[in-house]
């Protein structure tokens, strides 16, 4: 069985369509609004087989004192792969703001086609 994990504000039909599917859906936090399981503590025995969500949600803010590398270090860890909704005219500029995390993230346009796409191809469907 293959489980998706998703950080809050992933569109709601997207979700919906996984889970008919048979895919299972968790939610995931970004560690500030405590949606779910914080992403950065991912294990293998979470069976997670894709973490998605938006680019604003592995940035974090000052105060957290952390970089967007950090917080998705279990998943490069894991091996577990990271979708992150991006237009496309605006990727170049996510890279830079990603740094080091940029070679370790997909980043996908938000046309529902693509993002399902993407998702179904990973999935290995």
């Amino acid at each position: 069985m293959k489980t998706v994990g998703y950080l809050e504000g992933t569109h709601a039909l997207y979700l919906t369509r996984l889970v008919a599917k048979g895919i299972d859906t968790i939610p995931l936090s970004n560690g500030a609004d405590n949606h779910g399981k914080y992403v950065g503590l991912l294990s293998k025995s979470d069976n997670i087989s894709l973490v998605i969500g938006y680019l604003h949600k592995v940035i974090p803010t000052a105060e957290h004192g952390i970089a967007p590398k950090d917080m998705l270090y279990s998943c490069k860890l894991h091996k577990i792969p990271v979708m992150l909704i991006v237009p496309t005219e605006l990727q170049a500029d996510a890279k830079k703001i990603l740094k080091e995390a940029a070679d370790d993230v997909m980043l996908v346009d938000p046309s529902d086609v693509d993002v399902w796409e993407m998702t179904m191809k990973i999935l290995g469907y």
